[in-house]
């Protein structure tokens, strides 16, 4: 299937499939991740819908972008199982789900369950950037230009003063990727460190959706 990110940035994706009972319903950030874990792992019973990724940007409408979503495709699944985290929705997200009787990721956001909940958090690294594979793909959509910095470059410092390093937490081995984010990191005047995680959580995590 061909993925382009800018439609998931902008509109989601959709991917039925007439034997899946279980729904992912996810953000467009993730879509890559998702389908490549379902293949390796031979799942058919799972299907994919995600929403725009750029609600990112406005977390306060995550909670009723997936509410709607999970109203209008329960009837067609047995299950639906939202893969996002709280993603900076301050807990609403989880208590919407609870409302809905749905489960969901769990973690503070994707960089978590990328890296690992318990290893991010331990971490402690209140002053990193963290860009995913989509996110350096996307980093001019998603950063560059909602604050403005293509018309008011004087704005980096307010935005990025407080930060010291750009942190690519890597999904995939891709030495041109790796490459853009140090790109990135250079344009927001940050180190650069590259962060091999793979899939992180997400597998274990899909693997307990049984057919």
């Amino acid at each position: 299937m061909r993925i382009d990110d800018k439609i998931l940035t902008e509109k989601g994706l959709n991917t039925g499939a007439a034997e899946a009972k279980t729904l992912l319903l996810a953000c467009g950030a993730l879509a890559r991740e998702i389908l490549a874990v379902i293949e390796a792992n031979g799942w058919t019973h799972l299907a994919l819908h995600c929403l725009p990724a750029i609600l990112h940007n406005s977390p306060q409408g995550i909670p009723d972008a997936v509410e709607a979503a999970v109203l209008e495709h329960r009837p067609n699944y047995d299950e639906i199982f939202v893969v996002y985290a709280d993603c900076g929705t301050g807990g609403q997200l989880q208590q919407r789900c609870e409302d809905l009787g749905v489960k969901m990721m769990a973690g503070p956001h994707c960089y978590a369950f990328f890296d690992g909940v318990e290893t991010f958090e331990a971490r402690e690294e209140f002053t990193a950037f963290y860009l995913t594979d989509f996110l350096v793909r996307q980093f001019d959509a998603f950063v560059w230009k909602p604050l403005g910095l293509d018309r008011y470059p004087d704005l980096l410092e307010t935005y990025f003063g407080n930060y010291t390093k750009l942190v690519h937490l890597a999904q995939t081995d891709d030495p041109a990727l790796t490459e853009k984010a140090s790109v990135c990191a250079a344009r927001l005047g940050l180190e650069f460190e590259h962060r091999a995680t793979g899939y992180g959580e997400l597998t274990p995590e899909l693997a307990r959706i049984r057919p």
